[in-house]
Order: structure tokens, then sequence, then C-alpha cells
């Protein structure tokens, strides 16, 4: 159940003939009074003598009771209040309760003192109603409304359990503001498949995500297309930003703007700020990154690479770090899923991109993120935005399904550290996320995948029953499991590559098994191939990989060169 307090307006009248007229965005069927301050007003829709002009009298009749001078400026309260397509459909009955409840939870009526406001509660469609109200008491009181929606939302939580309808979840006032309706319908009149609003939250969001500075922040909004006007001091420094879309005009033609703050809560200039100064703090006071992994330097590929192993780290921070230093790299997941929905082949993008959208609110809660600490995770945001676009074949594409799979366990880790804190939206978000990165990954692994099971296919008996009876030594709980999964194939087919490339197999499988839960992968085996590949510094895409032949016996494992990157001594930094 949503409701939803409207802009207050001025004209009774215009309202009543919106609400009983045959509406303008939807069909309105059958207009009709469900509920009002005194259970006796006329309903112009079911009494042929009663008339809109009666029914808007009766209503502002308080407002004669007052001065002219006295009376507010803008007197109609309006409230929407809709179920969820799923929810049965409620009697006018209920309706007509619910309509009473709301109005009390408001402080527009008290029922028990008998004293209020006058309002009437319209139903012209199945699944809502709307309540307009006069602001001003017949005795001149005028309510005190502060608080009023945090009160409704309150009541619509209760009304859901009573009623047996879908039950949303507690918001805690770190969400990003939602479109209005007039956004909405301009959008859908415009084509738009998301409203200006959430457009530019989407482009301000992908600007930040690995961004060092004002200018490189400023540049990237510039270079996706937005109108921006900087709001300065009199010193000549800038102490804001808002933006617009060149095309999303107001009636007078010109462009709509919106502040950063307005878009989120974290997009304000001094909120973005602290990203840029932690980062610098960092750079100063961390150690120095470790040896590059395998890809060209600045290529999508080894930026994916760079990303799945910063992913990787982050999980253990989020599962068993301090609250602000979990925050910060939760946000900054956020991040790396901009830069990596940004830069992704086009069979990917859409799911990661909604991926992206829907994390955005969890990325946020009550507990302050300590930036800094996520610098690991802001740099492969930045390395995957400076890397540009993968074309989705060969290494790109195959990393590609490396990074998302890290994301995937990332995003998971998130929603169970949200669900233990209570933030119940911030945790519904992590899920929803999760769900896009299953298809994404789905699309982006197929092909990989694909060609690590017919290499597997392809293995000789005596190097497949090796690396099977390696599997069940490694892994002995999971080897049935594994060994019945359609992937098992892939595996085998990394660990005779990993065994070529002069590491110890089983002791890199037990490793790559023992870091993060398993649970939650629909084929484990597809999970250990990529954090093998990742870990042992295989190449993704088995067209560079190691032949191995169908009779090869297992090669002496060398002392320099790979072997001085055997597990044990990768332990610490997986």
């Amino acid at each position: 159940m949503i409701p939803r307090i409207q802009k207050r307006g001025q004209r009774t009248l215009g309202l009543l003939y919106y609400l009983y007229g045959p509406g303008k965005y939807e069909e309105h069927t059958d207009p009709h009074l469900v509920a009002s301050w005194d259970g006796n007003a006329p309903d112009p829709g079911r009494d042929q003598g009663a008339t809109l002009k009666q029914l808007q009298q009766l209503l502002d009749q308080p407002l004669e009771n007052i001065d002219a001078a006295e009376r507010p400026t803008k007197h109609v309260w309006h409230l929407s209040v809709r179920n969820a397509a799923e929810d049965r459909i409620l009697s006018d009955e209920e309706w007509g309760d619910i309509a009473r409840r709301m109005v009390a939870a408001a402080g527009i009526d008290d029922p028990e003192q008998g004293a209020g406001c006058r309002w009437a509660a319209v139903r012209h469609a199945e699944d809502h109603i709307h309540i307009v109200a006069t602001l001003v008491r017949e005795d001149g009181y005028k309510p005190d409304l502060d608080h009023d929606a945090a009160r409704v939302q309150a009541q619509a939580r209760t009304l859901e359990a009573e009623l047996g309808l879908r039950r949303l979840n507690k918001g805690d006032g770190t969400a990003a503001r939602r479109p209005t309706s007039a956004e909405r319908h301009k959008a859908e009149r415009q084509g738009r498949v998301r409203t200006a609003r959430e457009e530019l939250r989407e482009t301000v969001r992908r600007a930040v995500a690995g961004a060092r500075s004002e200018d490189e922040f400023f540049d990237r909004l510039a270079a996706a297309g937005l109108l921006i006007r900087k709001r300065t001091a009199p010193s000549g420094d800038v102490l804001g930003y808002k933006v617009a879309l060149p095309d999303d005009r107001n009636k007078d033609g010109e462009p709509v703007f919106y502040p950063g703050a307005r878009l989120a809560p974290d997009l304000s200039l001094p909120r973005i700020r602290e990203r840029w100064s932690a980062d610098a703090y960092a750079e100063h006071s961390s150690p120095a990154p470790g040896p590059a992994s395998r890809g060209v330097p600045g290529s999508p590929a080894g930026a994916r690479r760079r990303a799945a192993s910063a992913v990787w780290q982050a999980v253990l921070v989020i599962e068993d770090g301090q609250d602000p230093v979990a925050a910060a790299h939760i946000a900054a997941a956020g991040e790396v899923l901009d830069a990596l929905a940004k830069t992704s082949a086009a069979h990917t993008r859409r799911e990661l991109r909604e991926a992206a959208f829907v994390f955005e609110r969890a990325s946020r809660s009550h507990v302050r993120a300590e930036r800094g600490h996520d610098r690991a995770l802001r740099q492969a945001a930045r390395d995957l935005v400076h890397g540009g676009p993968a074309l989705g074949r060969g290494e790109d594409g195959a990393t590609t399904a490396m990074a998302i799979d890290m994301l995937f366990f990332l995003i998971t880790a998130a929603g169970h550290w949200h669900a233990k804190k209570g933030h119940a939206q911030q945790a519904a978000a992590a899920r929803q996320a999760a769900e896009h990165l299953r298809a994404a990954y789905q699309a982006a692994a197929a092909q990989p995948l694909g060609a690590l099971f017919q290499r597997g296919r392809r293995l000789g008996r005596p190097l497949l029953n090796r690396q099977t009876q390696v599997l069940r030594e490694a892994l002995p709980a999971l080897a049935k499991q594994v060994l019945a999964e359609p992937g098992w194939y892939a595996l085998a087919a990394t660990l005779a590559d990993a065994e070529a490339a002069g590491h110890d197999p089983a002791a890199l499988l037990a490793d790559a098994a023992g870091r993060r839960e398993l649970g939650t992968a629909d084929s484990v085996s597809d999970v250990l191939v990529w954090r093998l590949r990742r870990s042992a510094d295989l190449p993704a895409d088995t067209s560079e990989a190691i032949p191995v032949t169908a009779t090869a016996e297992a090669p002496a494992r060398r002392t320099t060169g790979r072997a001085s990157r055997r597990p044990e001594a990768r332990r610490g930094r997986s």
C-alpha cells in the first residue's frame, strides 16, 4: 500500500473535476465517495441530484468562518492511497475505513475528539482512492501537519498487516527522492523509460564512479551531454551544482534543472567531495597495490580482472569489518556496478544497468560510510571507465563473466549486512540487484564456459581421473555435487590448466572453496572456475589457455615464475 501526499492546492473544485472526470492519465471508472468527514456528504457520482459544486462548497465552508487574511494560501490537502497490483480487490467499506484511518493518522481528523477538518474520499478505480481535505476546521483551527507523510506511511504498514496486503518495507529516510506523478506522466508523454530525474541520477552516478577530482567529475557530466549550472561563492569557489537533460523543458521552453542533492542524498557536491578527499588521504597512507594481474594495462580485460580481485577482497571486509568501513565498501560497490554497466557489451549491458539502478538504494543507510578504506573498489571503477567498452568476446567477455561472478557475491554479502542491521529496503534492493546480476552472468558466461566445457570433455581419461581425485581430496563434502553438475568439465579443464601452469591444484581448489560461502551459487563448479582462474592468474578466455593433451602427465612444478604464486604464498591476498 503506497500513500502519497500530493502538493497542496487552492482549487478544491478543480481537483474534484479531475477525480470525478474521465481521467487524464488513466481511465476513471465509476467515480464515487466511499467515506467523508460526517458520512453524509453528497456524492455526485452516485446521486443524480448532487453536484461537484455542492460538494466543493461543503468542503470549503470552514474557510468562510475566518477572516480572508487568515485563510491559508493553499488549503487543499490531497492524498492518494494505492494498493499493489497483486493485492486483492478491496470493498468500498474497506476503502472507507482506510480513508478514515489515514486522515486520523495525518492529523486531518480526530474521531475521538469529534473535531477535525472536512474531507472526502473518492474511489474511481479498483486499486486506489483519493482523499481531498480542507485545511481549516469549523472553529477556525488549522491542523499541525508536520511529519504527516511519515504518519500515513506508518498507518499503511499497519493496514497491510491487518488486511493481508503486500507488505512494503519501511524506509529510513535515506532513499533518493521519488519522481512526482507529474514527472512520471511527462516521461510517458515523451516516450521515456525513466523520468528525467531518474536518468539524471543514473548519469551523475556514473560520472562520480572512480572520479578523482571536481574537474574530472564535471568533465564527465559535460561529456554525457548534460546541461550544468554551478553555484559559486563571491570568492569563486564552487558551492554546488545542478544538471538538466537538454530535451527536458518546462512549459516556457526552459531546461528543468535538478540540484545534486535532489537526485540523491549522496550526490550533493559536499558528499561527493568526501570521496575525493578520502581517496587522497588513502593514497598517501595505505600500502602500495600488489602486482598487476594478467591483461594489457589499461585494457578492458585487465580492468575487469583487477575489479574482480578488488571485489573478492571487499566481500571479506563486508562480512567481518567494522560497520562504517563495510558501509564504505557497499557504497563503492555501486560505483563498480555503474562503471561495469557503462563499459560492458550490449548483451550484458541492460541487466547490468538494471542491477546498478536498483542497487543504488542499497548504497546508503544511516551507517555513515568511512571513506578511504574503499580505495581499491573506487580504483577498480576508475580502471573500468578508463579501460573503455568491452567488445564482449574473447578475454573481454570472459573477464566480464569473472567480474560479474565476483560482484554477485559482493552484492549478496551487502544484502546480508543490511538485513542484519534491519535495513529492509536496502536488503530488498540488494536481492533484486543480485537477480539482475544472475541474468547478466548467464549472458556473459555462456560462451567462455561452453568452450571450457568442450575442452574438459576432450581431456584424456587418465588426466580427467586425476582431476576427479583432486576434487575429492580437496572438497570431500562437495565432490559429489560438483561431479553431477554440467560445469564439472569446465572445472576439470581449469584444474588441468592450473596444474600445467605450475600450481598445486588441490591446494588451489581448497583455498578457493574455503574463502567464501557457496550456498547462494546456482552452480558451484562455475563459481570455482572463476575463482581459480582469477587466483591462479589463468587466461579467462580459453583460446589463450595452456594446451592440455589427452595423455599429458603432470609437469614438474617450477621453482620460479608462476611457481612463486602458489596458493600458500598468496593466501593473504586471495
